[in-house]
C-alpha cells in the first residue's frame, strides 16, 4: 500500500488530481483503487485523505465530503485540518451551520498558534454570512485573546468592529 501511494503524492503535488485519484493507466492505479484494496491501512486511510482533498480541488464536494470522513487519524495537525476541510465542503453545500460546528471542532482539536485562529476565522466569517452577529464576536474575541500572536489575530478588531456594528 505504501509504495502503491508514492505516485499518487507525486501526481497530487503537482495539483494533478484526476490523476492522482483515477490512476494513469499504466504503472499507477489512483487513491480509488489504493482505497478499495487497502483502505484499512494506515496508506489506505491516508488515501482517503488525498482522496477528499483532491475531489475538493476539483469542486466534487459531495464526493470529497464522503472521503474526508471516512478518514480517520489522531494527528494533531492533520486531523484538525481534514476536520476544518470538512467544515468547507459543508458552506460549499449550504450547509453553513454543519460547517462552523466542523470549524469549531479544528479549532479545538488543534489547539496551536497556525490552525485554531485559522478556522476560528473561517467560523467567525460563516457566523457572519448567517447574521449571528454575536457568536462571529465571540469568535473573533477567542483569537484576540487567546491567539494573540497570530496573524489572523494582527488586524482581528476590525472583523470585532464591523460585526459589532452589523449587531445594532
Amino acid at each position: 500500500a505504501q509504495a502503491a501511494i508514492f505516485k499518487g503524492e507525486q501526481y497530487f503535488a503537482k495539483d494533478s488530481f484526476a490523476l492522482a485519484l483515477n490512476g494513469n493507466g499504466a504503472d499507477y492505479e489512483g487513491f480509488e483503487s489504493i482505497i478499495d484494496q487497502y483502505g484499512s491501512t494506515k496508506s489506505g486511510n491516508l488515501a482517503k485523505a488525498y482522496a477528499g482533498i483532491s475531489y475538493f480541488k476539483m469542486g466534487e464536494t459531495e464526493k470529497a465530503l464522503d472521503k474526508l470522513k471516512s478518514f480517520s487519524s489522531k494527528d494533531n495537525m492533520i486531523s484538525p485540518a481534514i476536520t476544518g476541510l470538512i467544515g468547507d465542503c459543508y458552506v460549499n453545500l449550504g450547509k453553513t451551520k454543519e460547517g462552523i460546528s466542523y470549524f469549531e471542532k479544528a479549532a479545538n482539536s488543534a489547539s496551536n498558534e497556525v490552525i485554531s485562529p485559522a478556522y476560528l476565522m473561517k467560523a467567525g466569517i460563516a457566523y457572519e454570512s448567517l447574521q449571528q452577529y454575536k457568536d462571529a464576536i465571540k469568535t473573533y474575541q477567542t483569537i484576540k485573546d487567546k491567539y494573540y500572536m497570530s496573524t489572523e489575530a494582527s488586524d482581528i478588531d476590525k472583523y470585532i468592529t464591523r460585526a459589532e456594528a452589523l449587531a445594532k
